[in-house]
C-alpha cells in the first residue's frame, strides 16, 4: 500500500465555537498528510483483463450476429442506401456502448423524486429488453441512504433557513434573469454574492458563473492563449481538460501530484521555451485540483505554490469539491493547509457541492477579474444566475461563516470531518481497497473487476443504499470503483447502515481485496511502503 505522508497537513479540531478558530492556532497544528492508493493485486488485475477480453470477444460475436439479422441493435446506425456517403455513426466507436455498457447501464440515470439530501426517494423502473429501454412501474423506493450526492454539508434541503430564503427571493425576483450580465441581467443579488465570495475567500475580488463546467471550459481560454503553456494534473476534471484544449495552448501532463514530474515539466519549459523558436513562454499555467473527484486525493499545494514561485508561474486552483467541505472554517484547501489565498492566481470552485445550488465563481486580484468581465465567454454570452439559487448560495456561505448569529455552519464542518474519518476507518478496517485523502469526504471503493461493477450497484440498491459505481473510460480499464460521498447530514446509524451493506455485498462479490491485515494492522505484503517527506 502506498501512503505519502508530509508535515504540511494541518489537524484542526472540531469546535462549535466560531471564535475559537483562528489561522494562527490553525497552523501551528500539524497531523502527516495520508494518502492511500494500494497496489491492484495482481490476480485481480489479470481477471479484469480476461473479463474485459471476454467481453469483447462476446461483442463481436453479437455484432456478427446483428449484421446477419439475427439480433436486433437498438442504437442508431446508417441505413443501407446511406452507405456510400461519409458514416454519421462510427460503429467501433459505440463498440463499448453497445456490448459492455448496455449490460450495466441499469446503475445510472436513475430517476429521484425527492430532494437529494442524506435519503432519497427513487421512481422504480424496469427494462423489458435488457437495459436499451426502460419503463417506470409508478413504485417509489423511499428513504434510499444517499451515498452519491455532493452534499457535503447537507445544505441541499427543502426545509430550514436556506430553503425559506430561497423561497422569499423567488417571490420578489422570480425565477429567471432571461438577460445577460453585460446587457440587463445584473441584478443587486448578483453584486451581494460576488462580494460575499471574495470576502469567503479572502481575495480582492470574484465572479459568479450560471454553470461550474463552463466556468473552466469558457475562462481558461479567456487566460491562456497560442505561446502558453499549460501544465495539467494527469487526472483533472474533464471541465479543465476541456478548457485547456480549447484555449489554443501548449498542453503538457504531469502525473497526479507528483511534485518531480511538475518540475521536472517547469525546468525543462523555462531551459528550452517553445518548440522550434525557443523563444520563451508567454505563460506557464499550472492547473490542479483540490480534492480529485474519482481518487479522493488532495492536492500537495505548499509544495505546487513552491514550485509556481520558483519558476515563475501561474497557478489555476480549481476547488470544486474542497471548498465548504476542508478547512477549519471551510474556506477550501488553502484553509486546510493555513495558505495564504494572495498565493493562489485563479482560484475557481462551483456552487453544486458544500452549497447545495448551482454554478461557479472565479476569484483573485481585483485586476484579473475586471479582464474576465470582459472577455469572458460565459458572462458575454451566457444568461444570468437565476435569483433563488443565488439567495441559496448567499444563505448557506453566511452560515458556514457564522454570520446567520448561529454556529450551525461551524457545527457542519465538524460533522462532515467526524463522518468522513469514521466512514473512512470503517472501510479500512473491513478490508477493503480505498484510495484517497485521510481528510476526504470523495471516498473511492475499488472493484476492479468489470462484472462487479453492476453487482455492486444492484446490491445496494437492494439494501436501500444509493452508490454511484464508475468504470472505463471515466477510469483506468482496472481501476472500477464505487464511489461514495459522505456528507454532514448523515447520521452515525446511517452510516453504520450502509456500512453494514457494503460490508454485505463486499463479502457476497468478494471484494475484501486489501492485503493489510483487518483492524488496521499493516500486513506483512512486499508491496506495502511508506514514503515520507519531511521538513
Amino acid at each position: 500500500m502506498f501512503e505519502a505522508v508530509s508535515s504540511f497537513s494541518p489537524n484542526y479540531s472540531c469546535t462549535v465555537s466560531i471564535e475559537n478558530v483562528s489561522m494562527g492556532d490553525y497552523q501551528r497544528n500539524y497531523d502527516p498528510f495520508v494518502e492511500s492508493f494500494e497496489e491492484t493485486p495482481l490476480l485481480v488485475a489479470v481477471l479484469t483483463y480476461m473479463g474485459y477480453g471476454i467481453l469483447t470477444i462476446f461483442g463481436y460475436l453479437r455484432d456478427f450476429l446483428r449484421d446477419w439479422k439475427f439480433e436486433k441493435c437498438h442504437l442508431a446506425r446508417e441505413r443501407e442506401e446511406q452507405k456510400d456517403f461519409v458514416p454519421l455513426y462510427q460503429d467501433f466507436e459505440n463498440f463499448y456502448t453497445r456490448n459492455l455498457y448496455m449490460r450495466i447501464r441499469d446503475n445510472w440515470n436513475r430517476p429521484i423524486c425527492s430532494v437529494p439530501g442524506a435519503k432519497m426517494d427513487l421512481l422504480e423502473r424496469v427494462t423489458p429488453d435488457y437495459n436499451w429501454t426502460f419503463e417506470h412501474t409508478g413504485n417509489v423506493l423511499k428513504d434510499v441512504i444517499n451515498m452519491g450526492s455532493y452534499n457535503y454539508l447537507g445544505f441541499a434541503e427543502n426545509t430550514g433557513t436556506c430553503a425559506d430564503a430561497a423561497s422569499e427571493c423567488t417571490v420578489k425576483y422570480g425565477v429567471g434573469v432571461s438577460s445577460t450580465r453585460q446587457e440587463i441581467g445584473n441584478l443587486d443579488k448578483h453584486e451581494e454574492l460576488e462580494i460575499l465570495v471574495a470576502r469567503f475567500l479572502g481575495v480582492e475580488s470574484s465572479m459568479a458563473f450560471g454553470m461550474g463546467f463552463a466556468t473552466n471550459s469558457m475562462n481558461i481560454p479567456a487566460l491562456t492563449g497560442k505561446g502558453c503553456l499549460i501544465l495539467s494534473d494527469e487526472l483533472n476534471h474533464a471541465s479543465l481538460v476541456l478548457g485547456a484544449r480549447l484555449s489554443g495552448s501548449t498542453i503538457r501532463v504531469f502525473k497526479h501530484n507528483n511534485m518531480q514530474s511538475l518540475e521536472k515539466l517547469l525546468r525543462d519549459a523555462i531551459v528550452h521555451g517553445q518548440p522550434r523558436t525557443h523563444r520563451p513562454w508567454k505563460k506557464i499555467l499550472i492547473l490542479v485540483e483540490g480534492i480529485y473527484s474519482m481518487e479522493g486525493s488532495i492536492v500537495r499545494l505548499p509544495e505546487v505554490i513552491a514550485l509556481k514561485k520558483k519558476y515563475k508561474a501561474y497557478l489555476y486552483l480549481d476547488e470544486a469539491h474542497s471548498i465548504g467541505a476542508l478547512g477549519p472554517r471551510g474556506r477550501g484547501v488553502v484553509d486546510y493547509f493555513g495558505l495564504d489565498p494572495s498565493d493562489v492566481d485563479i482560484m475557481m470552485g462551483t456552487f453544486t457541492k458544500s452549497f447545495g445550488a448551482a454554478g461557479g465563481y472565479i476569484g483573485g486580484k481585483k485586476e484579473l477579474i475586471d479582464y474576465l468581465r470582459l472577455h469572458s465567454h460565459s458572462t458575454v454570452y451566457a444568461t444570468s444566475m437565476s435569483p433563488p439559487i443565488i439567495q441559496q448560495i448567499i444563505t448557506s456561505m453566511k452560515c458556514i461563516m457564522g454570520e446567520d448569529g448561529s454556529t450551525l455552519g461551524q457545527e457542519r464542518l465538524c460533522q462532515l470531518s467526524e463522518n468522513t474519518t469514521y466512514f473512512r476507518r470503517r472501510l479500512h478496517e473491513m478490508g477493503f481497497i480505498i484510495y484517497g485523502n485521510n481528510d476526504s469526504p470523495v471516498v473511492p471503493l475499488m472493484l476492479y473487476m468489470p462484472a462487479k461493477i453492476g453487482a455492486f450497484g444492484r446490491e445496494m440498491l437492494k439494501r436501500n443504499i444509493g452508490t454511484v459505481v464508475v468504470g472505463f473510460p471515466a477510469t483506468p480499464i482496472i481501476e472500477s470503483r464505487a464511489r461514495f460521498c459522505v456528507s454532514a447530514a448523515h447520521t452515525r446509524e446511517m452510516l453504520d447502515k450502509a456500512l453494514n451493506a457494503i460490508s454485505e455485498v463486499g463479502d457476497l462479490l468478494q471484494l475484501k481485496y486489501s492485503r493489510k491485515n483487518r483492524h488496521g494492522n499493516e500486513g506483512s505484503d512486499s508491496f506495502s511502503f511508506l514514503e515520507s517527506h519531511q521538513d
